[in-house]
């Protein structure tokens, strides 16, 4: 596919490649899963080996090039049905990754509904403070104020078990554009605040994480010669590198660009787009394992990211032994990309961005909706049958009523009824924190309307 394609147009091509795979998805569920659902099942996989580290220029941290995401913690239901970390699954794994060289961890205040901190305090608390690196955020979305603001810094002390941060980031900065960012840290005095507290050593290394305009991101870096930024957090993965497509987002490769130009180390969040850089589409994830074969489809992404000399460490925010064992063979085994590799990433990218999936990155930064719709569950779901092929197209179309009996069951086994997107009523209380600037409400209806007119067989 040379030309790019809407997502119209790529509905009414997609039904010839899945005629061979709409029996598998009505019995499959259409979402492919790998492993099974234990988070701890499996030997273990990780061949002997060192993890590769990378030095901090500005102050000479060793910090491993593989970082433990802490915003996709496993979680369970406790007695009352809610969700909630199950932490002593995130204690074994962070035990394991602590056992193989992974000394940095990235958590906030915001994820997993206000979870994260204090279950990563509780396993890191097990360990030397001086024997990993800490880092959380000021992630004062919802109330600015001086007070609130300050509360939130002296709260993740308290979650997290300590009395310093090596790495503290002024959280998604860009999203409100640059009066945003005035708002939430400038005008009330915050960083001010933040740059006594890095002079107090409190805070050992101070930057931000970014989502936002081109604009916004030159905005910012000038403030370098002001603020002296130590790091700053971009997306960044191959598929961003050149394809970057909604309004608000920046191609990583200016983003990286300019940091390099400065010297700023990087540190790189979904290295794997929530997972979409591995629930690619079946021929892709075809040639993917041709050249490699005895190596995963993520560990691609990873090496696309560590082979970046500027990057201090990758993210991941792995719930399971069998990603964790994954991801630590990757980077215990570390081989920058050649030449030859990357350019052969770039034609990958190029393919992927022509299936026109939902840009959703299961950050869960939308939830949770008020009227409790599963927002990042019907995305993953609808991109991955998008993906599979498992896309009814029109009721002519050969083995329509297997397509769409498989979008149908699969729908239904994957979101609980209450959870579906038939329930948006379009408030829009979730744009305003998706980084990804995705419509959500709109994609929701549209989602809803495919579903609606396959029940009642007017699909045309």
């Amino acid at each position: 596919m040379k030309d790019h394609i809407s997502r119209r147009n790529f509905l009414k091509i997609t039904g010839a490649g899945s005629v061979a795979l709409g029996a598998a998805a009505a019995t499959s569920g259409c979402l492919k899963r790998a492993g099974n659902n234990n988070p701890l099942s499996g030997n273990d996989n990780t061949s002997p080996g060192k993890m590769e580290y990378r030095n901090n220029p500005g102050n000479g941290d060793k910090v491993s090039l593989l970082g433990f995401g802490c915003m996709r913690w496993p979680m369970t239901k406790d007695k009352d049905g809610k969700d909630i970390v199950d932490q002593d699954i995130v204690n074994t794994l962070v035990d394991y990754a602590f056992k193989h060289g992974v000394n940095y961890y990235d958590t906030s205040p915001a994820y997993l509904e206000g979870q994260s901190e204090k279950a990563a305090g509780i396993a890191l608390g097990r360990y030397p403070r001086k024997s990993y690196y800490l880092a959380t955020k000021l992630s004062n979305f919802k109330t600015w104020t001086s007070e609130a603001s300050k509360r939130m810094y002296r709260d993740s002390m308290e979650q997290l078990q300590t009395d310093y941060f090596d790495y503290y980031l002024l959280h998604a900065i860009g999203m409100n554009g640059f009066e945003g960012f005035e708002n939430r840290y400038v005008n009330n005095g915050i960083l001010d605040f933040l740059l006594e507290e890095r002079k107090a050593g409190r805070i050992r290394n101070l930057g931000f994480s970014f989502h936002g305009t081109k604009d916004s991101f030159d905005s910012f870096l000038k403030l370098h010669d002001i603020y002296h930024w130590d790091f700053v957090q971009i997306e960044l993965n191959y598929l961003d590198w050149e394809h970057a497509k909604i309004p608000r987002n920046v191609n990583a490769d200016y983003l990286y660009g300019e940091l390099e130009k400065r010297k700023i180390p990087v540190i790189v969040m979904e290295p794997l787009l929530g997972g979409r850089l591995v629930n690619v589409p079946d021929n892709i994830a075809d040639k993917l394992k041709g050249r490699e074969p005895e190596k995963s489809i993520a560990s691609w992404a990873f090496r696309f990211a560590g082979s970046l000399p500027d990057v201090l460490t990758v993210l991941s925010g792995m719930t399971s032994m069998e990603h964790l064992q994954d991801n630590i063979n990757t980077f215990s085994h570390f081989k920058p990309l050649s030449p030859e590799e990357s350019g052969f990433l770039k034609e990958t990218a190029d393919l992927i961005s022509e299936y026109p999936v939902i840009p959703c990155n299961d950050c869960k930064y939308c939830m949770p909706c008020p009227y409790g719709i599963d927002i990042p569950g019907i995305f993953k779901h609808f991109n991955k049958c998008v993906n599979d092929g498992f896309i009814a197209r029109t009721k002519e179309q050969e083995d329509y009523n297997r397509l769409k009996k498989a979008y149908l069951v699969s729908y239904d086994r994957s979101i609980a009824s209450m959870r579906q997107a038939n329930h948006c009523i379009g408030c829009k209380q979730c744009i305003e924190h998706c980084p990804q600037s995705i419509m959500i409400p709109n994609e929701l209806h549209k989602i809803d309307s495919y579903i609606e007119r396959l029940k009642r067989g007017t699909l045309k």
